[in-house]
């Protein structure tokens, strides 16, 4: 297939690009590389050195021999979107191109709404694009299980039966978002199903869980195609946050009583189901939603799976507990569906297999890099960053680098 990735320079849009390359696709790589700019804006970087788009492209035709084709692209701009879909004529497009921090959204009112803008009306472009000039093409668009927030029931795969008043029907199931980051998600989600609808339109909203895992097999292949890994407040997943304040020593810091369960999945499975589905697109006019996660666990049971890692090798990790930054309810049942990107053929991995191998042996690698003042939540959901988010105050308060994990024990 040819294939455009947008948001290619991201963590998880660079090794799509170089996983679909690596299997025979014609790649088109595009990016209008404003998440760099939001590095320096947050005073935040990624714990791996990361090279240039030109840098990575250059390199993986060194290393691999297949050519991946870069393109700057800022997709609020519906002319740039339309003549890059109009030009490449793909099969397939895997949607990354998003602000996707739910504390950025929260910092301000302009930083809620540069993310709505950037988010919701890139998409409303793209959908545009798609239905000018490559309207059987298969959109494969990023969602977020976030946008389900935590019902008091299962949560299905996209649509729920209900009966009402003597009547049954098949609806969107109800969304719940947390912040201003997962609701420009939910306006995704009702804008592509409307384009599927209306325009005859096909696609596939991938509700994706939290993802780890330090890369893919083909982001190892040299360091030059290493893709980022965030461990900060605005950025960071909290299982990267846990693992780099145990490399260096610092308490594991747990946002309130750390009951906050959510699905979970290895980076190298989010790269397969996205394959997955480009390789069996939609119908005309479907709108088909996966939920993209294959295990589920606590905010205090991912602490305790860290904690356990390293005492294995005699080093202790103590837990400590902070005030939620978030507005979130912190015990909760939990218990989403995830069945179709099994039935269509992924075979997950672990996070047991892949936590200390693949996260804490990078690490341990580079934690001379880690800023512990990157730790500390800077903002609050009910008051903001403060108007902005400048870089973080050094401070004087020293944290031992703690004994080293080597990656294979």
């Amino acid at each position: 297939m040819r294939v455009v990735v947008l948001g290619a320079d991201g963590y998880l849009g660079w090794p799509t690009a170089l996983h679909l390359s690596a299997r025979g696709h014609e790649v088109v790589a595009a990016d209008s590389l404003i998440r760099r700019r939001w590095d320096v804006l947050c005073g935040t970087e990624s714990l791996v050195p990361i090279a240039s788009m030109k840098r990575r492209v250059e390199r993986w035709k060194q290393v691999s021999g297949k050519q991946i084709v870069w393109e700057k692209l800022d997709l609020t701009s519906l002319p740039d979107a339309t003549a890059l879909i109009a030009q490449y004529q793909p099969d397939a497009v895997v949607h990354f191109a998003e602000q996707r921090s739910a504390p950025y959204s929260m910092i301000s009112g302009p930083h809620a709404v540069e993310t709505q803008v950037n988010n919701v009306v890139g998409t409303l472009n793209l959908l545009f694009a798609l239905r000018e000039s490559a309207p059987d093409c298969h959109l494969v668009k990023l969602g977020t299980m976030g946008e389900y927030g935590t019902p008091n029931i299962d949560i299905e795969e996209g649509y729920i039966e209900i009966e009402h008043n003597g009547r049954k029907d098949r609806l969107p199931y109800p969304k719940q978002p947390g912040s201003f980051y997962h609701l420009s998600k939910v306006h995704d989600s009702h804008n592509i199903m409307f384009t599927c609808r209306a325009w005859g339109l096909r696609a596939t909203d991938l509700n994706q869980g939290v993802v780890y895992g330090s890369g893919t097999d083909e982001t190892d292949m040299h360091s030059e195609l290493r893709t980022r890994f965030d461990y900060d407040d605005i950025w960071g997943t909290v299982l990267n946050r846990f693992c780099a304040q145990a490399a260096v020593g610092h308490p594991l810091t747990v946002y309130g009583k750390g009951g906050q369960t959510r699905g979970l999945l290895d980076i190298r499975d989010t790269v397969r189901c996205v394959e997955l589905a480009a390789l069996n697109p939609s119908d005309r006019g479907e709108f088909r939603v996966f939920n993209q996660f294959t295990e589920q666990f606590s905010v205090e049971q991912l602490a305790d799976r860290v904690r356990a890692a390293r005492r294995a090798h005699g080093l202790e990790t103590s837990i400590d507990h902070l005030p939620n930054p978030r507005t979130e309810m912190e015990t909760h049942y939990y218990n989403a569906k995830h069945q179709r990107l099994l039935d269509l053929g992924l075979v997950p991995h672990s996070l047991q297999d892949s936590l200390i191998d693949r996260v804490i042996g990078l690490v341990e690698r580079y934690k001379k890099r880690i800023k512990p003042e990157l730790f500390a939540p800077r903002v609050d959901w009910r008051f903001g960053g403060g108007g902005k988010i400048a870089a973080p105050p050094k401070r004087s308060l020293h944290v031992a680098t703690a004994p080293s994990i080597s990656a294979r024990g």
